[in-house]
């Protein structure tokens, strides 16, 4: 299993939404960042919609086998990894769950959210988390087989543990 398949997955989670949700979450990733003040509108309709996208998400994964839940996990574990960076903590602020949170919230939003804040970090949206999106694939991995799934990554989701995105 491929990232594809995994933004596939998320963005499948989102489509039942509607328009205002996915409108909210385009304007949130093509926003005026020269722009001082920015509207909190697209900011509160996402967060309102984030419990029925993990609802849909549930449903989901409800099906999976062991290993394609793995994969996601692999997956949403190695997107974590990659924006655990200084320059995304910069705008999202936070303790180190906050930011591991913060970062949920990044991956949750989407893959051209998430594209958009890899290349330019101000895209990211203050005090802006999803908890849940950072470990979801695992626990229900593990309500589904007893077990968490062994990634075989040998990288950590949480905060300031990739060593490139955190130069001295």
């Amino acid at each position: 299993m491929t990232d594809e398949r995994f933004w596939d997955v998320i963005e499948a989670a989102w489509a039942p939404l509607g328009d205002e949700v996915g409108a909210a979450r385009r304007a949130l990733t093509a926003r005026d960042l020269s722009a001082d003040v920015w509207e909190m509108t697209e900011v509160s309709v996402v967060e309102k919609a984030l419990d029925a996208f993990l609802g849909n998400l549930g449903a989901a994964a409800r099906d999976l086998s062991a290993s394609e839940l793995t994969d996601l996990d692999r997956s949403c574990e190695r997107l974590l990894y990659y924006i655990d960076r200084a320059d995304v903590h910069e705008v999202t602020d936070g303790s180190d769950d906050g930011f591991l949170y913060a970062r949920g919230f990044i991956v949750a939003l989407g893959r051209d959210f998430y594209t958009a804040v890899a290349a330019d970090p101000r895209v990211a949206v203050p005090d802006a988390e999803c908890e849940s999106m950072c470990y979801f694939f695992s626990h229900v991995h593990r309500e589904r087989f007893g077990d968490f799934p062994d990634t075989g990554s040998g990288i950590s989701r949480e905060s300031c543990r990739n060593p490139e995105g955190w130069p001295d």
